[in-house]
């Protein structure tokens, strides 16, 4: 394990000097694009009978990482809380209520529509999907992945408001998700749907219990920090609570990632006002910003090494695209319209739909929840169609957000 854990460091590295040096795109977008391109030209040159050594070496890394385990048990938990830790707080609460809406109401939708339309649709590319397995699709795509999001943020030069509410968003709207995929996964597993009541109870404990136990853990955290003023101790605590509290999440069967958010809020606003000095906040945040950029830069250069474990067909392929365009226009309609017609109201400026609907990336946690079905033909299925979208979401829509915004804001 610690072999590939430094294979993976080392490989992160290099990709991440060779865009910084050469290319200069986003780092998550030029690592993701690195190992893509790195991935098919060992699969090229091997299929030459140029490669095969270093190709064998790569598919063993790649399959080594249990990447489901590696977002879900180890990554997720970090970058969550040092999305929340960086989040303004006050034009979060101005925009409270479309955030909530967008989070909670706006994945669900998304999730029904995609999961709907995909066992319409998918029929005429030659792609045979059970419903339920539809569904579990559009679970697991339907939420943004804040991760993605943030990172492509930082080079985006839209308007603060703006980027207040997709961060907020995708911060909150993991943890629905997930509650939703779990769900969606144990009626596929039984063949039976949920009444409304299990889906309601379900949803209440996840994302309400998630909420509440955040705020409960950010509080205990402000409590512990206020009594000191040592910044290796206080990094040490913070640290603590993004580990243990997402066990202990966990253990009580609450949102993990609605706990990491919350909780991460919660720090960034009044621990970090009011129980830390200025020297103490510098190393706190360097530290939280480094971990957050390192994380970041191993998990796309893994996402990007998936097209040598993820076997695509022909009809996959067209699957794939379908179901990019289904995510899209999902989105337009969940999110998209909505905004469009309370923007004013919201106090959002004009043109916001577009950034909100063009931004609504998809990553890892995405392809982690998709690695977590039960294997099978299905999950093989469902996995490809993912993988599709991540990789258009990273690499298109990443690509070009700058150019949305232009033309959105007139900039």
């Amino acid at each position: 394990m610690v072999d590939v854990a430094a294979a993976c460091l080392v490989v992160t590295a290099l990709l991440a000097w060779l865009n910084r040096r050469f290319v200069g795109l986003p780092t998550a977008v030029g690592v993701m694009a690195a190992s893509m391109l790195l991935s098919i030209g060992v699969m090229a040159l091997d299929a030459g009978g140029l490669a095969h050594a270093p190709r064998a070496f790569a598919e063993r890394l790649a399959g080594a990482v249990d990447f489901s385990d590696v977002v879900m048990q180890g990554m997720l938990s970090f970058l969550l809380f040092a999305g929340g830790l960086h989040v303004d707080v006050r034009a979060l609460r101005r925009f409270r209520t479309s955030v909530a809406a967008l989070a909670f109401g706006g994945t669900l939708v998304s999730a029904g529509l995609v999961g709907g339309l995909m066992a319409w649709l998918l029929p005429y590319v030659g792609v045979q999907l059970s419903l339920w397995h539809c569904l579990l699709f559009g679970a697991l795509i339907a939420p943004t992945d804040a991760i993605v999001v943030a990172s492509i943020l930082r080079t985006s030069k839209a308007p603060r408001d703006v980027k207040v509410v997709i961060e907020g968003e995708s911060l909150f709207n993991d943890g629905v998700g997930i509650a939703l995929f779990l769900l969606v996964l144990e009626a596929t597993v039984r063949d039976t749907a949920p009444s409304a009541g299990e889906v309601g109870l379900t949803l209440l404990r996840e994302a309400g219990g998630g909420i509440l136990f955040g705020f409960v853990l950010g509080w205990i955290t402000y409590l512990l920090l206020r009594g000191i003023d040592q910044y290796e101790v206080e990094v040490l605590i913070t640290l603590a609570t993004v580990m243990g509290g997402y066990a202990l999440a966990q253990d009580l069967h609450v949102s993990g990632p609605l706990a990491m958010a919350v909780a991460g809020v919660l720090v960034g606003d009044r621990v970090r006002d009011q129980a830390m000095s200025e020297h103490t906040r510098r190393y706190v945040d360097m530290f939280w910003e480094l971990l957050d950029e390192i994380l970041n830069a191993v998990l796309f250069v893994l996402l990007g090494m998936g097209v040598l474990v993820i076997a695509f067909t022909g009809h996959e392929l067209l699957g794939g695209a379908l179901a990019i365009a289904v995510t899209l226009g999902a989105r337009a309609l969940a999110v998209g319209v909505p905004v469009r017609i309370w923007s004013r109201r919201a106090g959002l400026p004009r043109g916001s739909w577009r950034v909100l609907t063009w931004g609504g990336l998809r990553g890892g946690i995405s392809v982690a929840l998709a690695l977590s079905i039960p294997p099978g033909p299905a999950r093989d299925t469902v996995l490809a169609l993912t993988y599709c979208v991540v990789v258009f979401s990273v690499l298109v829509q990443g690509l070009t957000m700058g150019r949305v915004v232009r033309r959105a804001f007139g900039g």
